[in-house]
């Protein structure tokens, strides 16, 4: 028996009293991975976390499925503890022994400090448990582990001994007591195995061929990437269970079975012991493949490429380039969805009233006007009525209520006179009216939201109405930005001769945030191959995507082009497009480059046209080309063939009016505008009233 439907994973708490009832460190927190989907909860004692986990299994054995339980505390102890113990060295019947001592209340009081002592008694000198508080503290439990002599049991299990960072089972008290874990967490799992009987095994005691496994964890073996995914604010806890969840779910169940039959099966082992590698890559986002080397070579014998063929290459040879992972529903607005989004649950998830009014069966309704004896009670949204409506009875329903049996329409109050219990109405209230059917808006399994949607708003409604508190989206695009030239100075300080300030840099970086992307801002870089190589090396090692302004053509200090070159990376192309024209582009250490021209014009145009759906195709959201409509021209052009041509233009009076002058470097346009008109690649002489293609800058996201 191969393969786990669901996935379990707790972190276990010896705490002495419930947790907070705001979710806090040091508590019970379960994660459970179904589907593709994981889901946290966080449980404020030992008795909740019981409950919860025999609901769970239960609830997998009714539905057919298997479930994976792991835990973060160890099944057994080191060899010859069992024997003292119960006389033989099985750690199941050292489970049933523990179970018999225990005591742990409903609001976790416990006696663990008091077992801990009478075992010891066990044992020659003083040991082995040890760690209490100060008040607890007697010879036969000292304070400290360094007080103990003589017991003759080893210090850890070979599971221990092998992993650097873990704690002795006999550890009691303080940051890492696994053995107060062990001492209250080991009857509760006796407990379930006896309720579970044969559907239930405990790896690697016992072939992990049942429907339920219990397998012992150890988040830190994967400590490094627990602390890489958390997210802000995220609790620690919450972190582990989580990630080790998705981990576990992603691995291949040949895999994940081997896992299980590896240990010692006296003092048990950790899930994944020896396999942290393996582990991790599992616990990691999805991450899809590099760019190819080539994927920006132009066809052989293309030298000026027309707008569209360039857009088409560009859309051809890109794909998404970002991890997936997922984030709590509030955390995901503006995020990108990395798969298709199904439906817990239908919505409505049954059929319920649009209004308030009376209930009843429209087939029992008399000839001509109704009167009807009302029922008593009613049914209301979240408190449903429990019963059954009689045929020829009304009930009393308001707006959102579940309808109960017996009722498939409702009458408006406005439309009733009461009276002695009974409701009267005119005839003509046809069957069905003022309710809502179950799945009227989405039914359980259907696709409601699709991979590379780029979350809004509504959407995020749609997906909390459906069931799903946490979505699998991508990591957003990290956009490098950086702007070259020896001539530029921060805005705000003070130039040299002949300096201009810095125009571009606020410009892209401010682009990429407003897409949705994480902008990474690298400064300013002077013509120096040395520098700009330290700068790209750090720009791909930060980021997914590099934007460069400057030094994109092919002059004595265009570094970027000679770098891709020297690099062997350099697609240059000539784009047939005014302003703009050079657009340098390359993969810089497996990072794509868009090196766009120096003007503030030109690369605001390129951006536009080029990064921009690019941009969207790496994020995952897929190629965003802009809508345009036209507009009749307010303003006359005569315009050469060969190259495309974008004018800075707004609209008045339904009219397209452009801006005076085209210069590359008239920042002024570009706020002066509220769009661009987009001119064909052929010859056009344009008059006013001439229609024209408008662009407006909301079509690009803006």
């Amino acid at each position: 028996m191969t393969g786990f439907d669901r996935i379990v994973v707790v972190d276990w708490s010896a705490r002495s009293k419930p947790s907070p009832a705001r979710p806090a460190r040091d508590a019970i927190w379960i994660a459970e991975a179904r589907g593709g989907e994981i889901a946290c909860h966080y449980l404020r004692t030992r008795a909740e976390a019981e409950t919860w986990l025999a609901d769970a299994f239960g609830q997998a054995l009714a539905a057919g499925e298997r479930m994976l339980a792991g835990f973060d505390f160890p099944f057994g102890y080191p060899r010859g503890f069992a024997r003292a113990v119960t006389g033989q060295d099985d750690p199941l019947a050292l489970w049933a022994a523990l179970d018999e001592r225990i005591e742990d209340g409903p609001d976790n009081a416990n006696n663990r400090f008091a077992v801990a002592r009478a075992l010891n008694g066990l044992f020659p000198g003083v040991g082995p448990f040890w760690g209490c508080p100060r008040a607890e503290t007697t010879p036969d439990l000292p304070e400290r582990g360094t007080d103990r002599r003589d017991h003759g049991l080893p210090e850890k299990r070979g599971a221990e001994a092998a992993v650097a960072r873990a704690q002795p089972c006999w550890k009691l008290f303080t940051t890492g007591s696994v053995g107060s874990q062990a001492l209250l967490g080991l009857p509760v799992l006796h407990r379930l195995r006896q309720r579970f009987g044969a559907d239930l095994s405990v790896a690697p005691f016992e072939a992990p061929e049942t429907p339920i496994v219990l397998a012992e964890l150890f988040p830190s073996l994967i400590a490094k990437t627990v602390a890489a995914e958390a997210e802000p604010g995220e609790i620690n806890d919450r972190t582990q269970v989580r990630v080790l969840a998705r981990a576990l779910s992603r691995l291949p169940d040949p895999t994940l079975d081997d896992w299980l039959r590896e240990g010692d099966p006296e003092e048990g082992w950790i899930l994944g012991l020896g396999h942290e590698e393996a582990l991790s890559r599992a616990a990691l986002p999805l991450r899809p493949p590099p760019l190819s080397n080539d994927c920006f070579a132009l066809p052989a014998g293309v030298d000026w490429t027309p707008v569209d063929d360039a857009l088409a290459l560009l859309r051809a040879r890109l794909h998404p380039v970002t991890a997936e992972t997922e984030v709590a529903l509030g955390a995901a607005e503006g995020r990108v969805l990395a798969r298709d989004l199904p439906a817990l649950r239908s919505n409505p998830p049954h059929p319920n009233s649009a209004v308030d009014g009376y209930g009843f069966a429209a087939e029992s309704l008399p000839e001509g006007d109704a009167d009807l004896p009302v029922v008593p009670g009613r049914a209301a949204a979240g408190a449903p009525f429990d019963g059954i409506v009689p045929p020829g009875h009304a009930l009393r329903v308001l707006t959102g209520a579940a309808l109960p049996d017996g009722v498939d329409t409702v009458v408006l109050d406005e439309d009733c006179t009461l009276g002695d219990g009974r409701v009267a109405f005119r005839a003509g209230t046809r069957r069905g009216a003022n309710t809502r059917k179950a799945g009227e808006d989405a039914e359980a399994g259907q696709v409601v939201l699709r991979a590379g949607q780029c979350l809004r708003p509504p959407d995020l409604a749609l997906a909390a109405a459906v069931g799903h508190g946490r979505l699998p989206v991508r990591a957003r695009l990290r956009v490098a930005v950086l702007s070259t030239g020896d001539e530029l100075c921060e805005p705000g300080g003070r130039p040299g001769p002949g300096g201009i300030f810095d125009a571009n840099r606020p410009m892209l970086l401010s682009l990429a945030a407003r897409w949705g992307h994480e902008a990474v801002d690298l400064g300013r870089v002077p013509d120096d191959r040395d520098s700009l190589r330290a700068t790209l090396d750090r720009a791909a090692a930060e980021a997914d995507v590099i934007l460069t302004s400057g030094g994109a053509s092919a002059g004595d200090e265009d570094h970027v082009s000679a770098l891709l070159r020297a690099a062997g990376a350099l697609q240059e192309w000539r784009i047939a497009l005014k302003p703009g024209r050079p657009l340098a582009l390359g993969l810089w250490q497996g990072a794509p480059v868009f090196g766009l021209p120096g003007n503030p014009v030109a690369a605001f145009v390129c951006t536009l046209i080029f990064a921009r759906p690019a941009l969207s195709l790496l994020a995952g959201a897929g190629w965003t080309a802009p809508e345009g409509f036209e507009l009749p021209a307010a303003f006359s052009k005569r315009k050469k063939p060969g190259r495309r041509e974008y004018l800075r233009a707004r609209m008045r009076d339904g009219r397209a009016e452009v801006f005076a002058s085209e210069g590359s470097g008239r920042v002024s346009g570009l706020c002066w505008a509220e769009g661009l008109v987009e001119l064909p690649d052929g010859p056009a002489e344009i008059k006013p009233g001439d229609p024209v293609r408008f662009l407006p800058y909301g079509s690009f996201g803006l």
